[in-house]
């Protein structure tokens, strides 16, 4: 699965370790988060966030 970076403030989300203080589990792909989920460092929406290639 994907990582993706927050175009603000650099935070990546890692799908195999989710997100946890957001409830996230672990295996939860990117495109599969909440369209309400926000970076957990600075509070960017989804749309922030760039796919790293």
């Amino acid at each position: 699965m994907d990582k993706y970076q927050c175009d603000p403030c650099g935070y990546v989300y890692d799908p195999a370790e989710g997100d946890a203080d957001s409830g996230i589990q672990a295996g939860v792909a990117f495109e599969d988060l909440p369209d309400d989920w926000v970076c957990p460092v600075c509070g960017a929406g989804k749309d922030d966030f760039s796919k790293i290639e």
